[in-house]
């Protein structure tokens, strides 16, 4: 989103259109390096979060040393959900949305816990597993149908998979106290 707030979709170089997508679709962090350099690094990420209205999201400085700058930024569910509600105003804001709707299967989980049969969603999911102390943060940040933006962000979990199972029930119970599927069911993922 921060390239797109300077650069139109169309006018992209094909490797930067292709970094995005592998970026957002399978999660390739060289292709995340490469377009964090191409903003303008943390300078880049803060001028855009000013423009977005995040108020807690900031990134260390500095050069990509094995996902970390990027990796560890800082933001909060308050600010992921605004980001998602920036989309509609950003002027390729439909791409993004694109490509979240085609991410890889196996990174469908997540926000996508939550939608009912048939609902379309676009999530991105995050999990890094700390150095310090081995435990995983998990994220998913999403859009259920178009019209609930949605971000769970975990911290501490014993193994990925643990995270993941937490962060589908807490979106599955969020989601159940905003409105029922009907018969039609929750969505299998």
């Amino acid at each position: 989103m921060a390239l797109l707030l300077d650069e139109r979709w169309d006018r992209l170089p094909r490797s930067v259109k292709r970094d995005a997508e592998i970026m957002i679709r399978h999660s390739d962090n060289k292709a995340a390096d490469r377009l964090w350099e191409r903003i303008g690094r943390e300078g880049g990420l803060a001028r855009a979060n000013k423009v977005f209205g995040l108020k807690a999201t900031t990134a260390v400085p500095g050069r990509c040393v094995d996902l970390y700058c990027w990796g560890i930024t800082r933001t909060t569910a308050d600010d992921q959900v605004r980001l998602l509600r920036y989309l509609p105003r950003l002027g390729d804001g439909d791409v993004v949305r694109r490509l979240m709707r085609r991410v890889v299967p196996e990174q469908k989980w997540g926000v996508s816990a939550g939608a009912c049969a048939g609902e379309r969603v676009a999530l991105k999911n995050g999990w890094l597993k700390h150095v310090a102390n081995d435990l995983w943060a998990i994220t998913s940040v999403g859009l259920i149908a178009d019209r609930y933006a949605v971000a769970v962000l975990t911290e501490d979990n014993a193994t990925s998979e643990a995270g993941i199972a937490k962060v589908e029930k807490l979106v599955e119970r969020v989601l159940d106290g905003f409105r029922e599927c009907g018969s039609q069911g929750v969505t299998s993922r």
